[in-house]
């Protein structure tokens, strides 16, 4: 652990109500060497990610920064405030069968990044979004493969997926 000062952070929106947790390192710094991230919270909240819908009602736990210039929706996911205007997104139902939904991030992976940007950690939930992270990126290859380097315009649902992840397809 480092040396920063501990902050709690407590949680009261339509998912979590009286949860809290702690950071124990500063924000955006101290990252497990494996987990490199091409684009913060923010970056990816102003490129369009999740239909908009991702954090929309419970913007109070994060710095008002990320919501400045968010592409966030008034009601349901629109794919058009994506990035590349697709949708790239599974259900909430589904996550949870397949057994991705930790009890403390009821959300999924984003708010895992989100809060570990905090930073917030707890060693085996990290290590096991940090596996998932990495795996994703067996959809680079795939983009490499089959699309002209600077083509946006190619496999736009897996650039969008890329994104929903922390990965800048924009630099392939």
């Amino acid at each position: 652990m480092s040396t920063a000062k501990k902050r709690t952070v407590l949680v009261n929106d339509s998912m979590q109500q009286g949860y809290s947790y702690t950071c124990t390192e500063p924000i955006g710094k101290h990252f497990d060497a494996e987990f490199t991230p091409h684009l913060t919270p923010k970056e990816m909240l102003e490129l369009g990610v999740f239909g908009g819908k991702y954090l929309n009602e419970c913007r109070d736990e994060f710095p008002k920064s990320w919501f400045a210039r968010a592409k966030l929706s008034n009601g349901k996911a629109d794919p058009k405030l994506n990035y590349f205007q697709v949708s790239a997104s599974q259900s909430l139902a589904v996550w949870k069968q397949k057994g991705w939904i930790y009890k403390d991030d009821p959300r999924g992976w984003f708010q895992w990044y989100c809060r570990y940007y905090m930073g917030r950690r707890i060693p085996h939930e990290d290590a096991r979004q940090i596996k998932r992270w990495k795996a994703i990126r067996r959809h680079i290859g795939q983009i490499i493969a089959n699309c002209q380097p600077g083509d946006m315009f190619c496999r736009p649902g897996q650039r969008q997926a890329l994104l929903h992840w922390a990965y800048d397809s924009r630099r392939l």
